[in-house]
Formats: structure tokens, sequence, C-alpha cells
């Protein structure tokens, strides 16, 4: 019976498995395979005085990175992997591997990540590419029966949309049929019409689509977003449940994805709740005593901006009250002080991860605030009449997957957590 490699011990007595060449070493009278499945490594050492020529022909014609079907005694070993190593009875090659191979899957040879996201089914064999995307799996498991334990409801809202979610011309125009159409920016407008249909809380992980012309190592052309609406929640509502939901999925991470972790050589830290909150006009002043290139009040957060105020705050942080003019139109003002609303944004010291808010629930005022940034009413109308028959209060946010697991494993690029990454430059695979 075939056993995936983790459940082969020296305690086993034969074994029977299925996996890729990983390395072969030729030392004569002795040959030694490492076999690997998605659960680890084991050595198969192969005698050649003592196994038959039907194992010897298949071992010595074997390619690396073919499969393999391999059945034999289990025998302890220290110095191998695991401490143990099967002598094969039966050694059968089920499919051969081309040579050369475009990258080295055993990492010996370095590959450029063009290389690698190039022939990534192929990068996606090593260990340490699969623990990002094992994590990566662990991360949005977690932080959907996080949120479902809240109560929240999962929802799927369309990606092939008539109008831009926040307007601005970072959209992805699509052929459909006779009308014009555009891949959504975010789910935001219909997560806010199911506040208006007594859901209260829901969320949604999947796509988003922005057509921003960026080459950097933190955006993507498509996305993963987690994004959650709540009703009856104003801004700091909403910003509890984000910080319950990172300590959540660190937690999660650090107790379940031990071997995964070691093999990236992270030493996870769970953040502390609460988290700081800095408001916007003190996070300028923070930033402006090291960068170079100042920002003027009502400028958006650079790169170097926010790597300075997270080098100051040294964890992760929300920045509050944020200028009005620069936010989207259906952030919730302050009564008192219009020229400030509700959001935040959820910033890891590297980067951001996550925007939010309270949203306006007044049809009149948010009718204003849309003609307020030159947009026309007349185009959201399908989202505005939901505004007429009684909308609650409501808040939420959107977080981006890729960028929270780049940051919880100290990623270099974005595009390693993605596994087909799609930026301005790439379509294919």
């Amino acid at each position: 019976m075939r056993l995936p490699i983790r459940a082969v011990t020296p305690q086993t007595e034969s074994a029977e498995v299925i996996g890729w060449v990983h390395e072969v070493r030729d030392l004569g009278g002795l040959t030694f395979f490492l076999i690997r499945d998605r659960t680890g490594i084991v050595q198969v050492t192969v005698p050649k005085k003592k196994v038959t020529a039907e194992i010897l022909e298949a071992a010595r014609n074997v390619s690396r990175e073919s499969v393999v079907r391999v059945r034999g005694r289990v025998k302890a070993i220290e110095k191998a992997p695991g401490g143990r190593e099967i002598v094969p009875e039966e050694f059968e090659v089920i499919s051969p591997a081309e040579s050369p191979l475009p990258l080295d899957v055993a990492e010996k040879v370095p590959a450029e990540l063009d290389t690698r996201l190039d022939s990534r089914f192929l990068d996606a064999r090593k260990p340490r590419v699969r623990a990002i995307f094992f994590i990566r799996s662990a991360v949005t498991c977690a932080a959907t029966v996080f949120l479902a334990s809240r109560g929240c409801i999962n929802i799927t809202t369309p990606k092939i949309v008539a109008a831009a979610t926040e307007g601005g011309t970072e959209l992805f125009p699509i052929a459909y049929f006779e009308k014009e159409a555009f891949l959504n920016q975010s789910p935001q407008l219909y997560k806010q019409m199911m506040m208006a249909a007594g859901f209260e809380a829901v969320f949604e992980l999947g796509p988003i689509f922005r057509a921003e012309e960026h080459n950097t190592v933190r955006h993507l052309n498509e996305a993963t977003s987690l994004d959650v609406e709540v009703s009856f929640a104003d801004h700091n509502d909403a910003m509890e449940l984000l910080e319950d939901l990172i300590v959540h999925v660190y937690d999660y991470v650090a107790e379940n994805c031990g071997e995964q972790l070691a093999e990236l050589g992270v030493d996870l830290t769970v953040p502390e709740k609460p988290f700081p909150r800095i408001p916007y006009a003190e996070a300028i002043e923070t930033a402006n005593r090291t960068i170079e290139e100042k920002l003027a009040f009502g400028d958006d957060l650079s790169p170097a901006a926010e790597r300075a105020i997270g080098d100051s705050v040294g964890t992760h942080y929300f920045i509050v009250d944020w200028p009005t003019d620069i936010r989207p139109y259906y952030a919730m003002p302050y009564p008192d002080r219009p020229e400030f609303c509700k959001a935040f944004d959820l910033m890891h010291p590297r980067m951001e991860l996550s925007s939010g808010a309270q949203r306006i629930h007044q049809y009149d005022l948010l009718v204003e605030r849309i003609r307020a940034k030159g947009l026309s009413p007349e185009s959201f109308e399908f989202y505005l009449n939901t505004f007429r028959y009684g909308m609650p209060p409501h808040a939420g946010w959107g977080l981006g997957i890729e960028r929270l697991v780049m940051t919880m494993l100290d990623l270099q690029n974005i595009r390693e957590a993605a596994l087909f990454p799609r930026d301005r430059h790439r379509l294919t695979p």
C-alpha cells in the first residue's frame, strides 16, 4: 500500500512510495535517490550488487524530477532525511522527465524570479515554495472560519460590472456582447448592498482587478482580497474585528504550520492587540522627520513614508482620521469636522495591508459626495437605490491576501505569494 512519505518511519517494515526524483548521487557500488512528495523526502538506497537487474536498469536510466514508484524494506539510518531509507524491491519509472530541466528544483543552481514564474509548475515543486502556499492556504482557511464564527455570511459578488467601484480609470474593459463592461476593482458596492438586504455581516474572498501601471515588488494587477462589511457598526468596530482576525490568523499559522515556517526560516511573532492608532496628520509628521521628499497635508503616503512610519512604530498599526478629500466617496465624514472621515488603513511596518471605513448610509449625503468626486450619480443608480429604502449604518474593510502572506513570511516580492501572478508584463502561464 502506498504511503505518503511523511508516514514512512524507521519502524515501518516495508513501504511503497510514489513521488518525484529530487536528487541522485551515484557512488559506484551505491546509488542514492531522494524521492519527494508533498509531505516530505525519503532516501532510496540502491546497492548495485544486492538488487535485481530490472531495478538496476530502471535506477540507472531515471532522470531527476521523473515520477517513480518504489516499494521495499525500510531501514533506520541516522544520516538519511527523516532517519530512514528504503532499499527497493521494486523500482518503476511511471513518468520520465526530460533533461535538462528548466530550473533546478533542488535549488543548488539558483534561478531568477522570472525564470521561476515561467515554469511555475516546476518551481512549485520546491519544498520552500510549497511551504509558502501551504501557509497561504492556512491563512485563508483560518480567516474564513474565524469570520464565520463571528456571524459573517460568505457571499459571492460579480466580477464583471458596468461601472467603476470608485470611479477613475484603473479599469480593465472587456467585450461583453454589445455592452460596455469592466473587471471589478472591488466588491465594495455589492457588499454594501447586502447591508440593505439585512444580511448584517458578510465576507467575500475573491479576485480584484486594478489596471494600474505599477512595476513594483508589492503590486499586482490581479490580487486576492478578503472583504468584510458589518451593519450597525462604526469604524472602531471594523478595526477591532480586523485586528482580531490578524492575531487569530497569526496564531493559527504559528500553531499549525511549524514545519513550513522552519522550511522558510521564519520565526513568526504573533502581533499583540490592540494595534496602535495613529491619526493621519501625526503619521505625516512622523514620516517627514526622515524621508527626503516631504509630504504635504492631503498627500497619500509614499512607500518611503510607510517604511519610515513602520520603522517608528515597529508593529502592525492603524492610520486613522484621513482627509475626506483623498478617500473614496463612500467614507463617512465626521459630523463635527467634515474635512476628516472615519477611514483607516491597517499597516504592517513594511506596507499597507488593508483599507476600510465607516460608510455613508444616508442617500443625500452619498449623492453629494459622489458629485464632489466629479462622478455622475446616474452611473451608480443600481447602488444608490439601495440607500432609499432603509440602509443601516455599516462599516467594513478589504484585506490583501498576497500582502498579508508576503509580510507574514518576509517575502521580498509579492509575486512569490501568488501562484500565477498577473502584472503589467505577465499574462502567462
